[in-house]
């Protein structure tokens, strides 16, 4: 594997591949694979505590035989520290040629209650254009993008002497617990000059988006006690308020009037240059007419540049198993997403300390803290991110739109951190109809098409980067 290179000394140069050459080759490989695809995303591979471990593993060996039949030399399954285990193929490059890491994981969300879901969430149904299932998009399909190009192009990748490796993680939705470890463990596999991240998302179907920001994420859980033990409502009601209205009021201190974050201390990024329509947002996100949007601005600063906090859970009795008991304590767990400049601890110090200052005078408040995870800004000007634009623009035949992402991939900042001299483009397979995370999740089977084939071009084009002579 080559030693990875500066990118302020990486320039294109050379003739580029022919997108509708590569287009017709890729219409030969969709149906497979469409079909592995299917295969993998029967595998209920969910690696959250509590759940079966023995699918994340099925899964992680799913995925290495998929690596071994397109053509890579070298793979392995790894883990560290107990970690769930990860996937890394490699071939890797001829001297003085460049090396592409491309990153997605197997493992994926629990699916709520299957009953909500229009089909099976295991069982992979095909509606009209688009592939449902839970991990039909986020990741498995990014998983399948790496294994398709590699497909298509491997042969003349391995020609140009082109280094590859592949890293497919299996602990990502349960917020990568052993990433920083595994990759400095597995340093010298996975170091690259580029990598691709295939874990974020398009501007719609028909429109491909490069992620240039993401917001990071910090959380808490916050109990509030206000008695011992239950007792009775009617004999004690009065003088004490239960625990759940006065954790009410706490969270209610968060937001001001107009629903923006309340917190003092934190920060916001400069507004975006694109734009989300309003109508586009509430199609999206399924807000009903009518209902008012919370904040003030435009649309893609409320969702990528500016902090936004939700109460994500909270510990009460349910209303089925209600007793007529002054509630004694109750618990919620906050999520605060963050935007790129901001420190995720000082915003962690900045929420701690809003909900220890606004506690209710009659009652304990403890506040627990969680997660953190760092914000990311790409460097949109380098040769590589015009790389990207040029392989996106010639797949789908437009160009591309550089936008944030609301969401969070915190593994980015150790990517970067441990691989300092790499360039990070982050793209993905999903469009807003997608529903990650959520029920009915599905994957729009041509634009997942424009996937592959963008990813190809990328990859054979990553043969033009090279060290300028100093």
């Amino acid at each position: 594997m080559t030693t990875p290179q500066d990118p302020q000394h990486i320039a294109p140069v050379g003739a580029a591949s022919d997108p509708d050459a590569l287009r017709t080759r890729l219409d030969a490989l969709l149906p497979q694979a469409i079909k592995d695809l299917e295969a993998l995303v029967r595998i209920p591979s969910i690696a959250f505590p509590g759940h079966d471990r023995e699918p994340v593993q099925r899964s992680a060996e799913a995925v290495a035989e998929l690596l071994r039949g397109a053509g890579l030399e070298q793979v392995s399954l790894e883990s560290v520290a107990g970690g769930a285990p990860a996937v890394i193929g490699r071939r890797p490059a001829a001297p003085g040629r460049p090396t592409v890491l491309l990153y997605a994981h197997h493992d994926v969300q629990p699916t709520g209650d299957p009953a909500e879901w229009t089909t099976p969430p295991f069982e992979p149904t095909r509606r009209g254009e688009r592939l449902y299932a839970r991990g039909a998009a986020d990741d498995k399909a990014g998983v399948m993008a790496h294994v398709t190009a590699l497909r298509l192009v491997g042969e003349e990748l391995s020609a140009e002497g082109i280094g590859v490796t592949v890293f497919v993680e299996g602990e990502e939705e349960a917020g990568s617990p052993t990433f920083r470890p595994f990759i400095e463990a597995h340093r010298d596999a996975l170091a690259a000059d580029l990598i691709v991240v295939a874990d974020s998302a398009n501007w719609a179907v028909g429109v491909p988006a490069l992620t240039t920001s993401l917001r990071g994420v910090v959380d808490a859980i916050v109990e509030v006690r206000v008695l011992e033990q239950a007792v009775h409502s009617g004999l004690f009601g009065g003088p004490v308020l239960d625990a759940p209205t006065q954790l009410a009021r706490l969270l209610a201190t968060l937001h001001d009037e107009n629903g923006e974050v309340a917190i003092p201390g934190l920060v916001r990024a400069a507004d975006p240059e694109v734009e989300m329509t309003e109508e586009d947002y509430r199609r999206d996100a399924g807000v009903p007419a009518g209902l008012p949007l919370s904040g003030t601005g435009s649309i893609a600063a409320r969702l990528w540049t500016r902090p936004a906090l939700s109460v994500i859970g909270i510990d009460a009795p349910t209303v089925r198993d209600a007793s007529n008991t002054l509630v004694p304590v109750a618990r919620a767990k906050v999520s605060l997403r963050i935007p790129p400049g901001q420190e995720p601890a000082a915003a962690m110090d900045a929420l701690v300390a809003h909900l220890e200052a606004h506690a209710p005078a009659a009652a304990q408040v403890t506040v627990h803290r969680g997660e953190q995870g760092q914000p990311y800004s790409a460097r949109q000007d380098s040769p590589a991110m015009e790389l990207a634009r040029g392989a996106l623009a010639d797949a789908w035949g437009r160009p591309a739109v550089d936008t944030g992402l609301g969401g969070s991939i915190p593994f980015i900042a150790d990517l970067l951190e441990v691989f300092p001299a790499a360039d990070v483009l982050v793209t993905g397979v999903e469009d807003p109809e997608s529903r990650a995370h959520g029920i009915d999740e599905s994957l729009h089977l041509g634009e997942f098409a424009k996937v592959c084939l963008a990813e190809a071009l990328l990859l054979l084009r990553a043969g033009d980067l090279r060290r300028e002579d100093r």
